[in-house]
């Protein structure tokens, strides 16, 4: 049933993604590499009595492939009694001047598996599926959405997370 949910899910955002690229051809979007940091908000709760949704905060980082339409990210998520560390590849597919969106996938590292974060309580496959912007002279505007599949011990209930902030481009 959750292969079929991620299945579904996948096909859904890439469609999605895939038609922006194509309809937005003659866009430049933005090969901008940036660390940056900001707020990140569990959203979901695992069902057991220690972990709750989790406020925290976020340092995430790209660095797009030259010449391919690919980037290698890495995030950490923070709050609560640990740390979520990500790397992640994205599709990024640009619908405006100095704007993409970015569809990937990557796994999430709990630092004290057990322990909450904004990104459940173990290491889990992880989804994402965000924009960015390059807002003024370096510096990019980031949110996205990360879906943690099985993220919670002892409970087959998966995380949500949402991550903004600012970055520095360099």
């Amino acid at each position: 049933m959750k292969l079929t949910k991620l299945a579904a899910s996948f096909l859904a955002v890439a469609s999605i993604v895939l038609s922006a690229g194509i309809a937005s051809a003659q866009t430049a979007g933005t090969n901008a590499n940036y660390i940056g940091a900001g707020i990140a908000v569990g959203a979901t709760s695992g069902g057991q009595g220690n972990d709750q949704a989790q406020i925290g905060g976020n340092i995430q980082g790209r660095y797009a492939v030259p010449n391919a339409p690919v980037s290698l990210r890495g995030s950490v998520l923070y709050g609560g009694d640990a740390a979520a560390i990500m790397p992640i590849l994205t599709y990024d597919a640009p619908i405006a001047k100095n704007t993409n969106v970015y569809f990937g996938g990557g796994y999430s590292f709990v630092t004290d598996e057990g322990q909450k974060t904004p990104l459940g309580n173990q290491n889990a496959p992880v989804v994402t599926l965000g924009i960015e912007s390059e807002v003024s002279n370096n510096v990019i505007a980031y949110g996205d959405t990360k879906w943690g599949i099985d993220a919670y011990r002892n409970s087959d209930a998966d995380a949500v997370s949402f991550q903004a902030g600012l970055g520095y481009r360099f």
